[in-house]
């Protein structure tokens, strides 16, 4: 896919993930609009990038203000040509300590948000008859480990969504990629939910044992190009688990749950 001027949409811009995409789709001549919830730091990243940029910020869930966020996007270049849907929020706490409304916050923003925003981009998209979008999901939408039963729900949400979207929608000329990153060194560990909501802290934690936002974003963009419909990203022994799941499930299961805390 060729991205000179092809205009991107990134939500959760403002760090992480979503920092490195805008810089990479920028450095390969795209037209990048910047969306979170933190307007200056969105400012931040746009001043760091090359070519045309426009910060929009808005909260994931609001669902009653995104037609007008939707309208004011697609209005800025006359085009939304690739979403990415990369906000999200993680979890670190165990079932029996968590409580529900944990589960239902980890669903809105790492799923029902995604789909809410496609659902309004989605027609204009199929009216131009061509368009792409990427969800990023995770290792963590294709198996299910410790601490993250409310996440690793979501995120299977999001890849089992994303799977039947891309059935429906390649007839009109549009494209669905899913990525699944392994451990990346963001502050989604930092930032994620403990069992009662509150901030999990900076603590320990395998994703700062990952490869840096950078190489992320620069693997996302080449599977993109060559256009793979599923990214795996990441070089730990965790995105080994994505095949062997397949091969040999009862050793991966097995091999999870000595991962669970003792309690």
């Amino acid at each position: 896919m060729e991205l000179t001027g092809k205009t991107v949409w990134i939500t959760g811009a403002s760090s992480g993930i979503g920092a490195a995409l805008a810089e990479a789709f920028g450095k390969a001549g795209a037209q990048i609009i910047l969306s979170g919830r933190r307007e200056t730091a969105l400012a931040d990243i746009a001043r760091r990038l090359q070519g045309d940029r426009f910060v929009l910020p808005f909260e994931a869930t609001d669902y009653a203000a995104l037609p007008g966020i939707v309208d004011r996007a697609w209005a800025w270049r006359g085009a939304i040509d690739i979403l990415v849907n990369n906000a999200g929020i993680s979890q670190r706490s165990i079932a029996l300590d968590t409580d529900f409304d944990v589960y239902r916050q980890i669903m809105e923003v790492d799923f029902f948000a995604p789909l809410r925003l496609t659902q309004f981009v989605l027609p204009k998209m199929v009216a131009r008859g061509q368009g792409h979008v990427i969800q990023i999901a995770s290792v963590a939408g294709k198996i299910g480990v410790p601490m993250r039963t409310g996440y690793c729900a979501a995120k299977h949400a999001l890849v089992g969504f994303s799977d039947a979207l891309r059935a429906e929608v390649a007839q009109h000329g549009i494209g669905v990629t899913v990525v699944t990153p392994g451990f990346v060194q963001t502050n989604i560990a930092e930032n994620a939910l403990d069992g009662h909501g509150k901030r999990y802290g900076p603590k320990e934690d395998p994703v700062g044992h990952g490869i840096s936002s950078a190489e992320a974003a620069a693997e996302i963009l080449a599977g993109l190009r060559a256009g793979k419909p599923e990214v795996p990203v990441g070089r730990g022994l965790e995105m080994h688990a994505l095949w062997l799941k397949r091969l040999a499930p009862r050793y991966v299961f097995s091999r999870v749950a000595k991962m669970a805390p003792k309690r």
